[in-house]
Parts: structure tokens; C-alpha cells; sequence
């Protein structure tokens, strides 16, 4: 497998350049006027209904309307591990009118695992705003006895039963694919990953008894373990989340490594006019801000960030840089 090389000065003076003129939050030096709202944005989301993420970016779709567009639609274009989604904001007019609202794994951590991606996070993107911070959960259903509690004894729990040690996550290559491995490793454990299309399809094979575990964004959990359908075992933020305060995490449990966030991001297609990308910005970070959608997100176990597109671009770089020695300690390589 060939993994791609560090980022070079001209790649992220690449990805940093368009953020840099709203790094301040202030139209850049060039736009000749603000951009006028258009008559119909499209946000292109990859994740299925019903996803953490699909619900977003409904929810910013509404906050949006109608300072940045009249009418803003959320398209769910599900398949190839988001990588559809992905593309077709590429392949879309530059005009500010399609925005791709993305996890990180897809910008961050699939130039490292896919060979044959068929978009570039750098070059064929503008970031505009992060939109939230989110940790990651693992969670049991009725397959794992319920006095397995932690993390330690459903590992003893796989290593008696090695016929049902698997677990699930969203997509192969993805954040959550690679958290429940890496405290597989430190447990010394053999644990089949099964990969699905997206989290809900996920949970509901767990729930209904075909897999013994998931791990996936903390916030998809939510409504199912409110149901007693499934149990948390760990998160995987510094500290214990504080929408579930009684699950402790990862680190708490000796899984060093195993310390993660993930976030989404807001992108458009590379040579969208900066009066577009400035409005954008804009009017994300007034809905970012909204105290109705600050709430009903954080039900949902999902903490809202507002950045400059400068912010995105750093982070971005530091995750791509981040996922490299970890993907290639796996010698990983995912297929479409």
C-alpha cells in the first residue's frame, strides 16, 4: 500500500488560502459587496436519514434560510462511504449553492486509506466553518450479557466467545472503525469490524441481536440506550461527556491511545467566489450561535463550533497529519 506523503508548503498554503481571507470573520480584502442570498442552496450530506448528521444539517438548513439562501434543501447522497457526496460537491458550479457538510473521517483520514479517492480535501475544496464537536461511544446490545459493564470485561466476554467478537461502526476507514481497533489492540483482543452504510443500519443490527457492538458518534446512541435497546461502555473524549456523565471513558479505563473527537465540517467547491465563502461564514456563525439549535443539538450529544475558515483549514491539516502513522500502523487499505 502507498501512503500519502506530509503535506507540502504549497498544499496547505493550498487548503489555507481562501480561509485566510476570513480568518477574521470580516469580508476579505477583494470582494467587491456582499453576496446576495440565492434562491436555492443545496447542503450534500453522505451519511443515510435519521444519522446525527442528517439531522444537523437540517437544522442549519432552517437556521440559514433565508440570509443565505431562500430556500436551502439537505440532499442525502448515501453510498461509497460518503465518497459520492463528496464528489458531486466537487463536480458542482462554484456559485456557493451546493455546501458539503462532512465528518472528518472523509477529509481527514480517507486520503490515507483509500488509493484511489476520487477527490483531493486540499485542492478541491474551500473550508468555511467547522460545525461541531462530537466524542465517539461504544456500545453493547443484548448479544453481550448484561453484567458486562466496561470495556475490560467485554473484552474477557470476546476472548470466551470468539465466534460473536465483532463489532460494527459507519463505514470502513472511518473514525469510529478505527477506535474500537485500537482498544482491541491494547487489549490484545481479535475483533471483527463489520462495516455498514452509515450508523443507524449499524445500531439496528446490534439492537436486534445480528452484531455484539458499535461504535459510532456518542450522539446516535442517544435515543436508543434512552430506550434500554443498548448500553454505553466508553466514550472516547479526554474527559466524560457531559451528556453521559456516568460513562467513563476510554483513558479512564487504561485505553490511552483512544483519546478522540471527531467534528463536521462545512466545505464548497475550490474557486468559489469569496463573497460566497465570506456569506457562508456568516451566516453559519449566527446559526452556530442560535441558543434553539445550540440546544436541540446538544440532545443529540453534539456540541456546536463556529470557526473562521482559517481554524477548519488548520484543523484539517493537523488531522491529516494526525491519521497517518495510525492508518499506516494498521496497514489499512479500504475499497469503495
Amino acid at each position: 500500500m502507498t501512503h500519502p506523503r506530509p503535506l507540502s508548503r504549497r498544499q496547505y498554503l493550498q487548503l489555507s488560502a481562501a480561509a485566510l481571507a476570513s480568518a477574521s470573520g470580516l469580508p476579505s480584502a477583494h470582494a467587491q459587496s456582499a453576496a446576495a442570498p440565492s434562491e436555492l442552496a443545496r447542503i450534500i450530506i453522505g451519511p443515510p436519514p435519521g444519522t446525527l448528521v442528517d439531522l444537523f444539517a437540517r437544522r442549519v438548513g432552517e437556521a440559514i434560510t433565508p440570509a443565505y439562501a431562500r430556500t436551502v434543501l439537505v440532499e442525502n447522497k448515501v453510498g461509497a462511504a460518503s465518497q459520492i457526496a463528496v464528489s458531486a460537491v466537487k463536480a458542482a458550479p462554484a456559485d456557493g449553492n451546493t455546501i458539503l457538510l462532512t465528518p472528518m473521517p472523509m477529509m481527514g483520514i480517507f486520503p490515507h486509506s483509500y488509493p484511489k479517492l476520487p477527490y483531493d480535501p486540499v485542492a478541491d475544496f474551500i473550508p468555511v466553518s467547522m460545525g461541531g464537536v462530537f466524542d465517539l461511544a461504544f456500545a453493547v446490545g443484548p448479544m453481550v450479557p448484561a453484567n458486562v459493564t466496561n470495556m475490560a470485561e467485554f473484552f474477557k466476554w470476546c476472548q470466551q466467545n470468539p465466534g460473536a467478537a465483532n463489532f460494527g461502526s459507519p463505514a470502513a476507514g472511518s473514525t469510529p472503525h478505527f477506535a474500537g481497533s485500537m482498544a482491541a489492540r491494547a487489549a490484545g483482543t481479535e475483533l471483527t469490524h463489520v462495516p455498514f452504510r452509515g450508523t443507524t443500519p449499524a445500531i439496528l443490527d446490534m439492537v436486534g441481536g445480528q452484531i455484539a457492538a458499535v461504535c459510532a458518534p456518542l450522539g446516535d446512541f442517544i435515543p436508543f440506550v434512552a430506550g434500554g435497546k443498548c448500553r454505553l461502555l466508553a466514550t472516547t473524549g479526554e474527559k466524560r461527556s457531559r451528556f453521559t456523565p456516568s460513562v467513563p471513558t476510554f483513558l479512564e479505563q487504561g485505553y490511552r491511545d483512544v483519546v478522540l473527537d471527531d467534528w463536521f465540517g462545512f466545505f464548497l467547491p475550490a474557486k468559489t467566489p469569496a463573497t460566497k465563502v465570506d456569506a457562508l461564514g456568516a451566516a453559519l456563525k449566527t446559526a452556530l450561535n442560535s441558543p434553539p439549535l445550540m440546544k436541540a443539538m446538544e440532545e443529540r450529544g453534539l456540541e456546536l463550533r463556529w470557526t473562521t475558515s482559517a481554524d477548519l483549514a488548520a484543523r484539517l491539516k493537523a488531522d491529516i497529519d494526525k491519521w497517518r502513522p495510525i492508518v499506516k500502523s494498521f496497514n489499512f487499505t479500504a475499497s469503495t
